[in-house]
């Protein structure tokens, strides 16, 4: 049996009111929100955010190879993979390999990864983008997701392939030049001719290869980037109401290459054993892939659902989106920007920089945050293990508000915190309202990125609070 062991989404804490949007410019926006990443979030942040939910929901599964697949990377010529394969501190002789360019990549990584052997962790991830007023800028959202995927052999599979069918087609319907922002898209009658064929070919090739009927299905998922498209194929699908799941586009957005994955993960959360699921997938042509859960999805758990991850998030005003995303200009604190981090000091320091690794004296069981060498109890030298604290959570100790201090966007938020277990650093805080920080808060590690100097990103962990257990 081979399928999904494990999966999860990642959603950003802050969201726009698309309503907004119109009471600025007097046009575009519309009704509900859209997430949106925080000024220290990228793809490969939030990548990491799924695949560390993900891995956690599997039980702690180590994949044997991680790709990942975005449209939006943070580097060109370098794999972005590599960081999320350190920062979740897998063996060197796992490869780590980016699909990307297109939104197509990310449910083509999955695909491809259960119709492979061994076990690999998928990770998908989109920061979605448009001209201000534009019907890209309020319809998109910013999300992660991962899919762990493998056999018996490699744990516990709580959905089984069944079936999956893929058609294909060239023509020009989105497209954006390299070093472009804004996605251009042709007129929608035209794109609406040509997806709905492919998908109902898709969608009749699948069903036959897993031997069902429309009436069998009991979750459809039905995405892509073109909403028109998507509306017209599902009412040509044969299947009720009752079956289609909640595309999220009221509360997340369009989420890209992510989206398709990030619905897979919200309808597994709330599936029972024996549901089929079928995924359709609209984007340069139509891929569908139909699964059954199994009697182990009776005893998963997820370590974070994605519905108790948008419950949760923050009001985002306009104007701050705008700025995040580089669209306006505000006036920086008037301190000297960063420099670029050191490529050597950082290799020799992966384990910390990356994984968040501590170091734990033998004798004394003192905690060491950064790792050391000496201890600080009893002076011994050389007699540490390595202690993973990325997934201890702490308390807030103390705290101070610096509004003078450099960051993209002030004011920084810097804490005291203490690791349940022992062990005590000064950390960052984000995805917060420095009005409301308090002492003896709650909270856990995220991986971000602190700055980006000379097109290096200087990625590290910081503190958030706990939300949406």
């Amino acid at each position: 049996m081979r399928g999904i062991l494990g999966a999860a989404g990642y959603v950003p804490y802050w969201r726009l009111d698309r309503g907004t949007i119109s009471a600025v410019f007097g046009s575009g926006g519309g009704r509900g929100s859209r997430t949106v990443a925080s000024y220290d979030e990228d793809t490969t942040s939030m990548g990491v955010e799924a695949a560390r939910l993900a891995l956690r929901s599997a039980g702690g599964t180590q994949p044997d190879a991680l790709w990942f697949s975005t449209v939006v990377p943070a580097y060109l010529d370098k794999t972005n993979a590599t960081t999320i394969h350190a920062a979740l501190r897998l063996d060197s002789d796992a490869p780590a390999l980016d699909w990307g360019g297109a939104i197509r990549s990310g449910v083509g990584a999955l695909l491809t990864a259960l119709r492979a052997s061994g076990s690999t962790l998928v990770v998908t991830a989109d920061q979605r983008d448009g001209l201000p007023t534009s019907a890209e800028e309020a319809a998109g959202g910013d999300a992660a997701a991962a899919v762990l995927v493998g056999s018996d052999a490699n744990g516990a599979v709580i959905a089984e392939l069944v079936g999956s069918a893929s058609a294909t087609e060239e023509f020009i319907d989105r497209w954006r030049a390299p070093g472009e922002r804004r996605s251009k898209v042709w007129e929608e009658r035209f794109g609406e001719t040509k997806y709905v064929p492919l998908g109902e070919q898709a969608w009749n090739a699948a069903l036959k290869a897993a031997e069902l009927s429309p009436e069998q299905i009991t979750k459809v998922i039905v995405t892509g980037p073109h909403a028109r498209a998507v509306r017209s194929l599902t009412n040509r699908l044969g299947v009720g109401t009752e079956a289609l799941a909640d595309d999220l586009s009221g509360t997340v957005g369009y989420s890209g290459a992510a989206h398709a994955a990030l619905l897979l993960a919200s309808v597994l959360e709330q599936a029972k054993p024996g549901d089929v699921i079928a995924l359709i997938s609209l984007a340069d042509g139509a891929d569908v892939l139909v699964f059954r859960a199994t009697e182990a999805l009776a005893s998963y758990s997820p370590a974070r659902p994605v519905v108790a991850q948008f419950d949760s998030g923050g009001e985002l005003p306009y104007g701050k989106f705008l700025a995040w995303r580089g669209k306006v200009t505000l006036e920086p604190p008037r301190r000297p920007e960063p420099g670029r981090i050191s490529a050597s000091i950082t290799g020799r320091s992966e384990d910390w920089k990356y994984g968040f690794v501590g170091s734990r004296d033998r004798s004394s069981q003192a905690m060491h945050l950064p790792p050391a060498r000496v201890s600080r109890v009893g002076d011994a030298v050389d007699e540490m293990d390595p202690a993973p604290m990325s997934d201890v959570e702490g308390t807030i100790a103390t705290f101070t508000v610096d509004r003078i201090a450099y960051s993209p966007s002030p004011p920084i938020v810097f804490a005291i915190v203490d690791f349940d277990g022992g062990g005590r650093f000064p950390v960052e805080l984000t995805d917060v309202n420095a009005d409301e920080v308090k002492m003896g808060d709650r909270v856990e590690m995220t991986f971000r990125r602190l700055f980006t100097a000379d097109g290096i990103h200087n990625y590290f962990w910081k503190a958030r609070p706990i939300r949406g257990s």
